[in-house]
């Protein structure tokens, strides 16, 4: 299969680079599912007769999976090339989808577990890494567009998948137009099973047209010396194995963890939430199935809309200040959100729209951040460990949220002031995270690379100084 080795995948001289973000986008609309798992959450209580925790534990080690996998095959994804990552990561999402399907068809929770969970996960990981070294390579020059552009895909995966696996599990079972109607088990387990087919096409279609420029390739006009105009950012380049020990990159793991676990605390919970939110005393909701599906869509949009605005501004604000952002102007509509946020609609959308698009702009603009503090030697390994603070916010954000929500009543008969204390310990984590990137600064030179490395050179970089 060497037809998948980076040797196979050099652009030719001339090649368009804006030909590679559509294949950036292929693979993560396809694994920005992961945010759609709302939709059909309640349905999986019910099938399973089981607690919203334990449902949460899907999403949770799928995360995990994400961060461990991302973390361990860093350096193999920078070394292999972006081609052969993406098809790996195919394979593995697919065959989470389909392993997930036998779970719920045979009513098996732990096969679920394993298949979405871990299997998936592993497709996620490696498939959300794949692509994002690769783009900074081909844009140097915007770094922050460039990530932008790879991980938007990956926050508006859910604009899709939430409206098309709402229709399609009304297709598959027989009573959707029932009052109330919530999903069979078995129509969810259908949907899995078209999901894992139209998710290998097209991750197989990003994997076959993405490419990677030539080590000696640089954008018409471009002049390294003069990416340098911000205090954090560097020419130098620090080892995958350097940067840990470094503190800015722990300074930076706090800060997408807490950036990170405040938005999975919404996102996870998205589609029940909103019910929740405006139940009224007789147990009805003011938003229905449909319109909550719908919402998810919303803040798809807010997620990969964030993914993509705020990362490109980073470029102009520079990466720290826009955390500072990200982080303190969150912290507040956190607040708003759970003291106010069930006195309109129109309020309760605004600050979650707000808060899932600090969330998305998180993720898109920390490659650039580390692009920033570490150079372009290995950051997609780098970036691969970094996160880990994406799987612990995985484990984290949804015990947090669930945890109280299960304490405080049934699914289904929850109300507004059920998730007060969650919420308010979600803008208590930002605030961590607010300190902790306040304290960045530059990397010492004694962790840079003493000699000019090459990407096919990966695998003989050590701890060189």
């Amino acid at each position: 299969m060497s037809w998948l080795d980076r040797d196979h995948t050099i652009a030719p001289p001339g090649f368009n680079r804006w030909l590679i973000p559509p294949a950036a986008l292929a693979v993560h609309l396809s694994i920005g599912q992961a945010y759609a798992t709302s939709v059909y959450k309640t349905a999986l209580v019910e099938h399973f007769d089981v607690s919203l925790t334990q449902i949460g534990f899907i999403f949770s080690i799928a995360i995990v999976m994400l961060g461990l996998s991302a973390a361990v095959m860093g350096t193999w994804v920078d070394r292999s090339g972006p081609r052969k990552a993406m098809f790996v990561a195919g394979l593995f999402w697919s065959s989470g989808f389909l392993i997930g399907s036998m779970g719920i068809f045979s009513s098996q929770l732990w096969l679920v577990y394993l298949g979405y969970g871990v299997i998936g996960g592993i497709g996620l990981g490696i498939g959300y890494i794949s692509p994002v070294s690769t783009l900074i390579k081909w844009f140097p020059d915007r770094p922050g567009l460039a990530t932008g552009m790879a991980i938007m895909g990956f926050g508006g995966g859910a604009l899709i998948a939430s409206p098309v696996s709402t229709a399609l599990m009304a297709f598959y079972d027989p009573n959707s137009g029932v009052e109330g109607w919530v999903a069979s088990g078995d129509a969810v387990a259908k949907l899995f099973l078209t999901l894992a087919v139209i998710y290998l096409a097209y991750m197989m279609l990003g994997a076959f047209t993405i490419k990677v420029p030539a080590a000696d390739w640089k954008p018409a006009g471009f002049d390294a010396s003069k990416v340098k105009v911000k205090s954090l950012v560097t020419n130098n380049n620090v080892s995958a194995a350097n940067s840990i020990k470094t503190k800015q990159f722990w300074l930076v793991w706090i800060v997408l963890f807490c950036n990170v676990t405040a938005g999975i605390g919404i996102l996870e919970q998205a589609a029940p939430m909103i019910q929740d939110f405006f139940r009224q005393p007789d147990g009805t909701s003011l938003v229905t199935a449909v319109v909550a599906g719908g919402f998810v869509g919303l803040l798809s949009i807010a997620n990969m809309g964030g993914r993509f605005v705020w990362s490109s501004t980073s470029d102009v604000t520079g990466r720290k200040r826009i955390y500072m952002v990200y982080l303190g102007v969150g912290t507040v509509a956190y607040v708003l959100l759970a003291l106010l946020g069930s006195s309109t609609t129109a309020l309760y959308v605004v600050l979650a729209f707000i808060i899932i698009s600090f969330y998305g702009g998180g993720f898109a603009t920390v490659p650039a951040y580390l692009r920033d503090l570490f150079g372009t030697f290995q950051v997609g390994a780098i970036h691969g460990r970094l996160l880990t603070a994406w799987s612990a916010a995985g484990i984290a954000g949804p015990l947090i949220v669930n945890g109280f929500l299960d304490a405080q009543g049934t699914p289904g008969e929850l109300t507004a002031q059920a998730y007060q204390p969650a919420l308010l310990t979600m803008a208590a984590l930002l605030v961590v995270g607010f300190i902790a990137n306040l304290m960045v600064k530059p990397v010492s030179d004694r962790f840079h690379e003493s000699v000019v490395v090459r990407p096919e050179d990966l695998e003989l970089a050590g701890d060189r100084k």
